[in-house]
């Protein structure tokens, strides 16, 4: 077997030789700057580079263009934690970097294990824009212009007021309402909600608010049922294995995500309780998950494709017009009903 030679790369003044004008001009064409170049010169360049199969260098085109053409997706993960824990997270994060790919630009994916290393990357990264995905309000509200420099950013799913930052999000209060409103509608009244500890703003906070307004819509006291639990597959089958005990009488549950109650799901049918004959359960995000267990899963539906592409359309936006945008989106949810939800028995 012959041994395989390294491609030679072929250089901007190879492709100006063979096409015999200047090196500038080459460069011109190659990086858009084609006003003063004419239409049968930039057909020949472009016919000569493609020839010789040129490709240019990435570095070079951002300093003729002034733009890395890089954004920086930040995400929060422990020292000892990969960042492939969430499957919502990576789902978002394949569809951030396919719209990227889409308008010629690149993603640096980083996981960050404290917040202020949000403002180092932000600094060491010569980025144009970057995308923050599951920081927490408090954190997204400490940034300041000192942090972010000249770094146009956009955080999904914040609530934060930090002017500095806009984003997407999903209509939270709307989903978790149309959860708690369709067991009620089967005649469910001890119905908990399980979900990440909370304080007086952020995603959680608003599916509790709105899971409550939907008690309220009914004229029905809500119960006060509540646990407390982080949105991993783990704690939530460890919830669901003691569920009965701690909570005799709950005949529905609706979990702020969907990992979180495919666990709930496996440790209720472990400890001999029956979903949904005995527990209804309702998840949040419509991941595909919810199509592989057993009982498929009843889940409020984030249109995620959507809210990736909103923010890097709100991104992009605010990069080429060089401003800070102004409002957050909001993206619609709705309730797709399977098979771990039922009426409630006699």
């Amino acid at each position: 077997m012959s041994e395989r030679r390294p491609r030679v790369r072929v250089t901007l003044r190879e492709v100006a030789e063979q096409a015999g004008v200047s090196m500038m001009t080459v460069s011109n064409v190659m990086n858009g700057n084609r006003a003063r170049v004419s239409p049968s010169t930039i057909e020949k360049v472009q016919r000569i580079a493609d020839e010789l199969g040129y490709v240019p260098s990435a570095s070079a085109r951002s300093l003729a263009t002034k733009a890395s053409r890089l954004v920086g997706l930040l995400v929060p993960a422990a020292d000892e934690d990969s960042l492939m824990i969430s499957p919502h997270t990576m789902a978002i994060v394949g569809l951030i970097e396919r719209e990227l790919r889409k308008y010629g630009y690149h993603l640096l994916l980083r996981g960050v294990a404290h917040p202020d290393e949000v403002a180092e990357a932000l600094r060491s990264w010569s980025l144009d824009g970057a995308i923050l995905l599951g920081f927490l309000d408090e954190e997204v509200g400490k940034l300041t212009k000192k942090t972010i420099g000249a770094v146009h950013v956009v955080a999904i799913d914040s609530y934060s007021a930090n002017r500095l930052t806009t984003g997407t999000r999903s209509d939270d209060f709307a989903g978790a309402r149309l959860a708690a409103r369709h067991l009620l509608d089967l005649g469910h009244r001890r119905i908990l909600f399980a979900g990440p500890a909370f304080s007086g703003v952020g995603v959680v906070h608003e599916r509790f608010e709105g899971f409550g307004q939907a008690f309220a819509d009914a004229g029905v006291a809500r119960p006060d049922l509540v646990e407390t639990v982080n949105t991993t597959y783990a704690e939530g089958r460890e919830l669901g294995l003691v569920l009965a005990d701690r909570h005799p009488g709950m005949t529905a549950l609706f979990a702020t995500a969907d990992i979180l109650a495919v666990g709930v799901v496996h440790g209720l049918t472990e400890a001999g309780v029956r979903v949904p004959q005995d527990v209804s359960v309702v998840g949040f995000d419509d991941l595909d998950l919810c199509n592989y267990v057993t009982p498929k899963l009843t889940t409020v539906a984030q249109d995620i494709t959507r809210k990736a592409a909103t923010a890097v359309s709100i991104l992009l936006d605010s990069i080429e017009k060089d401003e800070r945008p102004k409002h957050p989106v909001t993206i619609d949810v709705s309730l797709v009903e399977r098979e771990s939800t039922a009426p409630v028995r006699g």
